[in-house]
């Protein structure tokens, strides 16, 4: 079995990966693209099949999924559809229908992929389909025979509260072992992301100071402007909270703030993150806002007295030696003014009665901070106090920029999913979530799921509701810049 080493490319072992839900969006807009890019970057196996399979009512022939894999590269991929490269992409596809109670479609694909690349190959499935039937999924492959010599890719949500989450985690068990399932995040594959691990770790020059002596506070700020476009059956279900703190903040701020790990292990890695999550306490209601879009109601399949929030923004406290004091502030939302993907951290100001400031200017305003865009391709801003030009002492603000752009080859990188499947096939689940610390993030959300707060409407384009602002206070949110007014 092939290994990978973090930091060097491996190339997995021969597979074959089957796609449930292949006809759906995800597969559309990231999987499809992200496997023809890994497959012209020579990071997929040597021999492959790609097997896409979803229930009898949505199935294709061969022809119409690698006609529907055609566009969806055309479309949404880094690469064209063209040459010898997409010819023996195209080639590897094929398509099998399979339903909870009746398996033998898929199960003859795999059988005949396997004869096609010869030996024992491993399988690889990704399960890009709706929460609800991950179980029956997940029992299926087990009654089938087909989870032997394999691994699972889990999307999230993974449960919707502490007891859904128990559940799935307790089937999934029944059919795999702990180091066979992938539960994957695509925020925690992004390059951008994992630079953070480099920043901190790699620069003495910020190391020491990424601790509660130095840092006041830290933003993640995922705000974004589109609606929920059709997806209320989902929507509805899950809310903000669940689509997008539970699962990808509360991972970023696992990232930042772990302790330095022993090595860039899966192991040590998730040990890390798993502490702060056990420091981390319970969410406090009192500290949270939720917000619903105008229009949001109108929605086909919404409710008209819908309390689902498609925003929120909340205080979170790590209680540890390294944050004891230290708040986290968290902010997502649909139909906002922006989309964008920062983390903000404010460091403690020194003395500064030596230096005229001017006293209207807020309090974040006056900080240094340090401002990580984990958009890809990404960003690192430093904001500092500088002496403006003239005959007077006096500051003004400043940065230093640094852009992945304008620095690497973005040629070179891979995006979030490109980057975990790959992983999933090496076995590395170094950027992938354990059931302990799934289960411990729903259990500290207990609070807040058992006592919401209500809804505030919001109109779409703006920063959400206007109390939102008393969550970071006596500080603001980063987002929008400085000199940039709030568009209430």
């Amino acid at each position: 079995m092939m290994t990978a080493v973090r930091g060097l490319i491996a190339r997995p072992d021969d597979h074959v990966i089957v796609l449930f839900g292949a006809t759906g969006d995800l597969a559309r807009r990231k999987l499809l693209p992200g496997l023809f890019h890994l497959a012209v970057a020579g990071l997929l196996p040597r021999r492959y099949r790609i097997i896409g399979t979803a229930r009898r009512r949505s199935a294709l022939s061969d022809a119409d999924f690698r006609q529907r894999a055609r566009q969806a590269v055309e479309e949404f991929g880094r690469v064209k559809p063209a040459g010898d490269a997409w010819e023996a992409f195209e080639g590897a596809l094929s398509f099998a229908a399979a339903e909870p109670d009746d398996a033998s479609p898929l199960v003859e694909a795999v059988r005949k992929a396997e004869s096609q690349i010869g030996g024992e190959p491993r399988r690889l499935f990704h399960l890009a389909v709706p929460p609800a039937a991950f179980a029956s999924v997940v029992g299926m492959l087990g009654s089938s025979g087909l989870a032997e010599r394999s691994r699972v890719i889990v999307e999230k949500p993974f449960g919707t509260d502490l007891a859904s989450a128990r559940a799935l985690n307790e089937a999934m068990r029944k059919v795999f072992d702990e180091s066979q399932i992938f539960r994957i995040d695509h925020f925690t594959g992004k390059e951008s992301v994992e630079n953070i691990m480099a920043l901190r770790f790699a620069n003495g020059l910020l190391e020491p100071v990424w601790n509660r002596e130095h840092i006041d506070y830290v933003q993640i700020d995922v705000p974004e402007t589109l609606t929920i476009e059709g997806r209320a059956g989902f929507y509805e279900q899950t809310g903000a909270f669940r689509d997008m703190v539970v699962t990808h903040l509360f991972q970023v701020l696992g990232i930042v703030a772990m302790e330095p790990p022993t090595s860039l292990g899966a192991k040590a890695l998730r040990d890390e993150k798993a502490k702060v999550f056990d420091a981390m306490n319970p969410i406090d209601p009192r500290h949270v806002v939720r917000g619903q879009y105008d229009g949001y109601r109108a929605e086909k399949g919404v409710a008209s007295d819908s309390e689902t929030e498609t925003f929120v923004a909340l205080r979170a406290e790590v209680d540890n030696w390294r944050w004891a004091g230290v708040p986290f502030y968290l902010r997502t939302g649909k139909a906002l003014e922006e989309s964008r993907q920062t983390i903000t951290l404010g460091l403690r100001q020194p003395t500064l009665r030596m230096f005229p400031v001017d006293q209207d200017a807020s309090p974040l305003g006056r900080h240094n901070e340090v401002v990580i865009d984990f958009d890809d391709p990404g960003a690192i801003t430093l904001h500092f106090l500088a002496k403006e030009p003239g005959a007077r002492m006096r500051l003004g603000q400043a940065e230093m920029v640094f852009r992945y752009s304008d620095s690497f080859s973005a040629a070179n990188g891979l995006e979030g999913y490109e980057r975990l499947i790959l992983d999933a096939m090496l076995g590395d689940q170094a950027f992938f979530t354990c059931s302990d610390a799934i289960e411990r993030l729903w259990e500290v959300s207990i609070p807040l799921l058992d006592h919401p707060p209500p809804v505030e409407r919001y109109p779409p384009g703006s920063w959400g509701p206007a109390s939102a602002d008393r969550i970071p206070a006596p500080y603001r949110w980063r987002l929008p810049e400085a000199g940039r007014p709030a568009p209430w």
